[in-house]
């Protein structure tokens, strides 16, 4: 037979349970970053470019059929290097390095930047074969980030290259 004073113990141990769990759910308040902040987010994955070369007719020639393509094309791909300047002045830059055993992989960069929220000149630029000097991606804007906004930097060929998103940071 149960005792009251068990059952009575139980619910009183239980209840303080529950409402030490449901306080620690929802207090004390989190934040990723503070509130005069806004986040900028360089995330991007990119393959380099490689560096092919024209075979000769010579060249051609001395190949079995089935091997003959125009282009001769090394497996490696370059390494790809961002730069990012802020009110012209530089803030980041990185050498992104091919994955694989062949280096042949995509190259990947995350990194972010807490700011101040205000207007600033942002430059994106990138140069995905380091064989040729200066950089084939750029991308300059006037952006103005509001407290907890989040501006991400990425690279999609289909968007015309580099490009710049804003959303609203979600603050729990």
């Amino acid at each position: 037979m149960v005792k009251p004073v068990a059952i009575i113990g139980q619910i009183v141990l239980y209840g303080a349970f529950a409402a030490f769990i449901g306080y620690f759910s929802t207090n004390p308040i989190y934040r990723q970053i503070p509130d005069d902040v806004a986040l900028v987010k360089l995330s991007m994955s990119h393959l380099g470019s490689r560096e092919c070369r024209k075979r000769t007719a010579e060249e051609l020639a001395k190949l079995p059929p089935n091997m003959r393509a125009p282009l001769d094309c090394p497996r490696g791909r370059s390494d790809t290097k961002i730069v990012l300047e802020l009110d012209d002045k530089p803030l980041y830059e990185v050498i992104m390095q091919p994955t694989g055993l062949s280096r042949d992989g995509v190259g990947t960069v995350y990194k972010r930047f807490e700011l101040k929220a205000g207007s600033y000149k942002l430059a994106v630029k990138m140069n995905d074969n380091l064989v040729n000097p200066g950089f084939n991606f750029v991308k300059e804007a006037q952006i103005t980030l509001k407290p907890a906004e989040i501006l991400v930097i990425d690279f999609n060929p289909d968007r015309g290259g580099l490009f710049f998103q804003q959303g609203r940071a979600t603050q729990h």
